[in-house]
């Protein structure tokens, strides 16, 4: 762990504002970590100032441009490194694209002076993601048949580790924007004879499409009257979550 560095998290962005709040909370779940490691050879002011967050849409600058304004805040502290950590599940175009392309325009413009150095995507931790997923589907009977449900990429391989970790605890996957769809999956699952289905939600805030997914399964129980539906919370800011944005660090 580098207590010589800054951190700055990268989610999407969103509207909603759950999302910007659930960032928030991660930066400062983020800090409370680091105040414990620094075992009090930091202020709680300098650590709060070592973390930052930003968005690669929906922001009034672009992502390189805030990577470039807190390249500078980071040398303002006496520090020579950032440690940007993408807050993105799905090995799509903007953690295999966009976000790289970004942090290179950044290091261009601020030179050698500050080190970006940008760490794997936190879907990159199929184990730990395994775990939050069996932690939610144990609390459910073991009879239930569990859904996965992600946003889903276009990109080819983006999906991939969503059917990795829906393989190993026993579900099987749908997607949000491609297919197959929640709407298709429950309707193979319910002519095998499964009456009894959960969903889980991977996503790591609740928002906009969560709240689309409420909605959905309220129409697939008014659809299935003899099935049994389970539908979980996504990730969410919490300590699970912290851990995973731990190990991007340490």
């Amino acid at each position: 762990m580098k207590l010589d560095s800054s951190y700055f998290l990268v989610a999407h962005g969103s509207r909603d504002p759950r999302h910007q709040f659930g960032i928030e909370k991660v930066a400062h779940l983020l800090y409370t970590r680091l105040a414990t490691l620094s075992e009090g050879t930091l202020s709680p002011s300098d650590i709060a100032a070592r973390v930052g967050s930003g968005t690669l849409e929906l922001n009034d600058h672009a992502l390189h441009q805030q990577l470039c304004q807190f390249g500078e805040y980071t040398l303002s502290l006496g520090l020579t490194e950032v440690q940007i950590l993408p807050l993105f599940l799905l090995l799509g175009i903007h953690v295999k694209d966009d976000i790289p392309a970004e942090v290179a325009i950044a290091q261009e413009i601020l030179g050698q002076k500050v080190k970006l150095n940008l760490r794997p995507h936190l879907g990159s931790q199929k184990e730990g993601l395994i775990d939050w997923v069996n932690r939610e589907i144990e609390t459910v009977s073991p009879q239930t048949q569990w859904i996965l449900l992600a946003h889903g990429s276009r990109r080819i391989g983006g999906n991939a580790t969503v059917e990795e970790v829906a393989q190993e605890v026993g579900a099987i996957s749908a997607y949000w924007a491609v297919s197959p769809s929640l709407d298709q999956q429950v309707h193979h699952l319910v002519r095998d004879g499964h009456y009894r289905i959960g969903i889980l939600p991977y996503f790591l805030f609740s928002g906009a499409i969560t709240d689309a997914i409420v909605q959905q399964v309220k129409q697939l129980k008014d659809q299935y009257h003899a099935v049994e539906f389970y539908l979980t919370n996504p990730l969410d800011a919490n300590q699970e979550l912290i851990n995973l944005v731990w190990n991007l660090i340490d």
